[in-house]
């Protein structure tokens, strides 16, 4: 009866929970630091560098973290990158200007590169190997949550307690992720012994994990144009919905599915996932076009949740398992590179669609991605569909 054995003990419960706080935190800001750099001064350009800063930063320093994390514990680079995150938002409070912003944005990107790497790595590594499928399920759940609450609170404390204030609850959450840490037993030493260690080559991505960069990526796309312009779409297209629920709705979706399918995710194939995914991603983009009303709207936020939540845990755990055990944080580097990738450019390629073709035909464009997810799918299936035979 071993196997009933629960894989929630003490120190997965509260990484997972300072996973939340620290990416809160950061999710908390995203929506302010435009405006909070425009009303500091700072040109509309000059806020858009400031705002987009921190995807440039991760996307260099993804392949840093990776390597870092395979050599040092998990617990120290976390303590640094929350403490890097807390000094960061903590420092946008008393920003007198544009520059000190952008200086204390680039403070706060590389204490995120570390810590979303390092925290994933490092719940991995406290469960078994049969069940870093589920692990990455719940882990990507608190992101999604923490990615739903803390705009929502933002964007409605802002206009009550200004921004100062509210960037100063965003500072607190790191400090919460800071202090949560201190209690984790299993310190998350790297894996290999001292002399392999002078031996290392710094690699810059994962071998075996490529294609699930690419696929997060591909993925990752339509989820980031949503969320960087669902809002200006809805009003250019008249449409009469809710918008501000959309992302609720999402994350509601999530919470259900994650926690339904959760034993799934280590023992059901990609492939599977792959297509269900797939499936849903087309009536997301179908539907988004045809967003009239609140039950269409649903729709399109219960597919996306399908077509992107449900993937992007499977691909966080089949790059850990495709990966060797002294490369797991190079293989969540791996993984994080691509979504970064989609996370910087994704708002870009929103913005010149928007202004280049008509907006009914905005999500219909996307469908174009859907062959080439299918031919890295059938170019790699052998090695994704294997990957769960690993542990």
């Amino acid at each position: 009866m071993k196997k009933s054995k629960s894989i929630y003990t003490k120190d997965v419960v509260l990484v997972m929970a300072a996973s939340f706080f620290f990416m809160f935190s950061v999710m908390f800001v995203t929506p302010l630091i435009n405006g909070f750099a425009l009303d500091l001064g700072a040109s509309t350009i000059f806020a858009g560098v400031i705002t987009g800063m921190m995807s440039i930063i991760s996307m260099f320093l993804r392949p840093v973290a990776g390597n870092l994390t395979d050599r040092f514990s998990k617990y120290q680079l976390s303590f640094i990158g929350g403490i890097l995150i807390f000094i960061g938002v903590g420092g946008y409070c008393f920003s007198p200007s544009g520059a000190w912003l952008l200086i204390f944005r680039l403070i706060n990107g590389v204490g995120f590169v570390l810590a979303t790497v390092c925290m994933a790595t490092w719940l991995s590594m406290l469960v078994p190997r049969a069940n870093v499928g589920q692990a990455m399920g719940f882990y990507g759940l608190m992101n999604a949550l923490a990615m739903a609450v803390a705009p929502a609170m933002s964007i409605n404390l802002y206009k009550v307690i200004g921004y100062r204030w509210s960037l100063a609850i965003a500072a607190l959450a790191a400090l919460l992720m800071v202090i949560m840490i201190q209690f984790v037993g299993d310190k998350g030493q790297p894996q290999q012994k001292q002399a392999d260690q002078r031996q290392r080559k710094f690699k810059i991505i994962q071998r075996d994990s490529i294609p699930v960069g690419i696929l997060i990526m591909l993925f990752a796309f339509p989820y980031f144009i949503t969320q960087a312009d669902i809002v200006m779409y809805a009003t250019y297209r008249h449409l009469n919905i809710s918008v501000g629920s959309f992302f609720i709705i999402y994350a509601i979706a999530l919470l259900i599915i994650r926690t339904v399918l959760k034993k799934d995710f280590d023992t059901v194939r990609f492939g599977r996932w792959f297509w269900i995914s797939i499936v849903a991603m087309i009536v997301f983009l179908i539907a988004a076009t045809y967003m009239f009303n609140d039950w269409i709207m649903g729709l399109a936020a219960l597919a996306l949740a399908v077509g992107y939540g449900v993937i992007y845990s499977v691909l966080q755990s089949t790059a850990l398992l495709l990966a060797p055990m002294e490369e797991q944080g190079l293989a969540t580097a791996t993984f994080y590179l691509g979504m970064d990738i989609a996370m910087a450019f994704g708002p870009m390629l929103g913005g010149v669609l928007a202004a280049k073709i008509p907006h009914s035909l905005f999500y219909l464009v996307l469908l174009i991605e859907i062959p080439f997810m299918i031919i890295v799918y059938l170019i790699y299936h052998k090695r994704l569909n294997g990957a769960i035979d690993h542990h």
